[in-house]
């Protein structure tokens, strides 16, 4: 690492997205070789269903209004199976049973931030949504995860009765779709390069190499 100042690297996500989950084992696989610089990495809210009922709905009935019926959701998430495992993620479809409605996560990723936990936060929330079914919109579940991970869990709680950052975090969705995201993951380095995608480990190699010789982003 250099002893310059950190390079800013802003992760668009939705804890239920699985390309959000291939997104990120494929950074910390690059991240893994040791890029030549610092990195300041901030999680970003981003609801794939923003008009998610607060209590979530069945993932069956979800899936199927989604993608147009029994067919089209086992042909989209047939395809995202085998990304997944491609990937080496731990995953079992089969034991989630609700979609959530997944603004309280993004509040526990956001906490997690000042506590210095958000890497290892974001890591619980997708393995316990998709290797462990577990419905990530229960407020009693997120800070059971929050807490696992060294959080303070009455704060949690006083936090969640608070509705502490709600309003913030809706507005940086709101931001962000202004801006022209549709969809996630979206990683923005130095808040000018954006890159949309589950990006491969090869892709970001070559980023951090270009950046640690300070050549432009422009052509990536």
């Amino acid at each position: 690492m250099t002893s310059d100042a950190p390079r800013t690297l802003d992760i668009l996500s939705d804890p239920i997205c699985p390309w959000c989950y291939i997104g990120k084992a494929r950074l910390d696989e690059a991240l893994r070789d040791g890029p030549a610089m610092a990195l300041d990495i901030h999680w970003r809210a981003y609801q794939l269903n923003p008009d998610m009922p607060e209590g979530g709905m069945g993932r069956t009935a979800y899936l199927e209004r989604k993608f147009g019926g029994p067919e089209g959701a086992r042909s989209v998430y047939g395809r995202i199976e085998q990304a997944v495992r491609d990937a080496g993620l731990p995953l079992d479809f089969s034991k989630i049973e609700r979609t959530p409605n997944t603004l309280d996560a993004h509040r526990l990723i956001r906490w997690a931030r000042t506590t210095g936990k958000q890497e290892a936060v974001v890591d619980a929330l997708f393995l316990a949504y998709f290797a462990e079914g577990v419905d990530i919109g229960d407020r009693d579940a997120l800070v059971e995860i929050g807490a696992a991970q060294g959080m303070d869990p009455e704060l949690l709680r006083r936090l969640y009765a608070e509705d502490a950052d709600r309003a913030l975090l809706l507005n940086e969705d709101a931001l962000a779709r202004e801006m022209g995201v549709t969809g996630v993951p979206c990683f923005v380095l130095e808040e000018t390069y954006a890159l949309v995608g589950a990006q491969e480990t090869a892709t970001w190699r070559m980023v951090f190499d270009r950046l640690s010789r300070g050549e432009s982003l422009g052509g990536t």
